[in-house]
């Protein structure tokens, strides 16, 4: 799957995925390719984006989240590198 993670004022990681997990407004949510459409809020947390045998991780606060088709969308309004 795709999946594309943007502050306010950049594009922090753009390119292919495993999985993700990200730190929803009321507990951590597990995106899986194929996944159903899906719309949610950050909370704060840690945003793991899973490539192979290693992950990306990044803290996140406020914002969604967003799956539609095989493309995962995080728009947050805080992202820093974990």
């Amino acid at each position: 799957m795709h999946v594309t993670v943007v502050s306010p004022e950049r594009a922090v990681f753009d390119g292919a995925a495993d999985a993700v997990v990200a730190p929803a407004f009321d507990g951590l949510v597990g995106i899986l390719p194929r996944h159903a459409p899906f719309l949610t809020l950050l909370g704060a947390g840690v945003l793991q984006v899973r490539q192979g045998g290693g992950s990306n991780r990044f803290t996140v606060a406020g914002g969604f989240l967003q799956v539609m088709g095989d493309a995962v969308r995080v728009v947050a309004d805080r992202v820093e590198p974990a």
